[in-house]
């Protein structure tokens, strides 16, 4: 009766946690590097996956998978037509150093800005690199915290995975 028990909690448990995993974009305003704004969930991808990784230009190690994905990153879109969103949790005092270290870097991905931490709050991120990947129809489903080499592998099968 116990091992049964505790059976069924396991599966109430996976079973919340692959649901809460298959959540939807929270409708928030992000910044552009123009200075515009935009509302997060009007990115698109013509039903391709989209990754959407939260860093910051003080986060070494987020440098650091960003620029190692953009030594891959065409591939990955010729392969998969993923399209990846840089999202700067930067904040007012830093902010001003995303666009001249993005420029500098030659990243292909789309950037915006979280100055307030508005989406954030709402995706649930505390730490970066915090990385997302949705699937056609914009829903989580999947993510991962920190970085350390490699890891841009994992995220390449799961993109693989949910690719058409």
């Amino acid at each position: 009766m116990r091992k049964l028990l505790l059976t069924i909690t396991a599966v109430a448990i996976l079973s919340t946690l692959s649901i809460a995993q298959n959540r939807t974009l929270p409708s928030v305003d992000v910044k552009t590097l123009n200075g515009g704004s935009m509302n997060i969930t009007a990115i698109e991808n013509d039903g391709n996956p989209i990754v959407i990784s939260f860093w910051a230009t003080w986060c070494k190690p987020c440098k650091k998978e960003l620029n190692t994905i953009a030594e891959v990153y065409e591939d990955w879109q010729d392969e998969t037509g993923v399209k990846l969103i840089a999202l700067s949790i930067d904040d007012t005092r830093t902010m001003t150093k995303v666009a001249p270290y993005v420029n500098a870097s030659d990243w292909d991905y789309e950037v915006y800005l979280d100055p307030n931490g508005d989406l954030k709050r709402a995706m649930g991120v505390s730490t970066v690199p915090h990385t997302f990947l949705l699937n056609s129809k914009k829903e989580i489903v999947w993510q991962h915290k920190g970085y350390v080499d490699g890891d841009e592998n994992e995220l390449l099968e799961q993109i693989e995975k949910i690719a058409k």
